[in-house]
């Protein structure tokens, strides 16, 4: 299932990447007026207007594809099995044998806030 998760996470990056490229392809709704008026815009690489449907069908589709892949990746994410205790309890240092581990020092001592501040950020009030 993790090779699973790993592809499904790569469709989503791709197309996510996709998506970017697209959009920033595309022309604005302001660049269909200086076209109009014979600049030089119209002369692209698929005509005046034939770019709009392949560019925003094929962003739509990516956008699709990229909804379908986190809705895949939420699905398996809550799919897997809850761990119960704390995430540092599986770290490198539950690895390490019992008798290996290093004993605690003595408790040291901290030093006691003065009642009153030294500077004038003590005058600031907290809630």
């Amino acid at each position: 299932m993790n090779v699973l998760v790993n592809v499904i996470l790569a469709i989503q990056m791709l197309t996510a990447l996709g998506m970017i490229g697209l959009i920033l392809i595309q022309h604005g709704k302001g660049a269909d007026m200086g076209a109009a008026f014979g600049s030089g815009g119209s002369g692209s690489l698929f005509g005046a207007s034939g770019s709009a449907n392949f560019l925003s069908r094929t962003t739509s589709v990516l956008a699709a594809v990229f909804f379908v892949a986190t809705l895949a990746l939420a699905y398996f994410s809550n799919a897997r099995p809850a761990t119960t205790g704390s995430v540092l309890e599986g770290g490198p240092a539950a690895a390490v044998p019992a008798g290996a581990r290093p004993v605690a020092s003595a408790p040291v001592a901290v030093p006691a806030v003065p009642a009153t501040p030294a500077s004038g950020a003590g005058q600031i009030p907290t809630k």
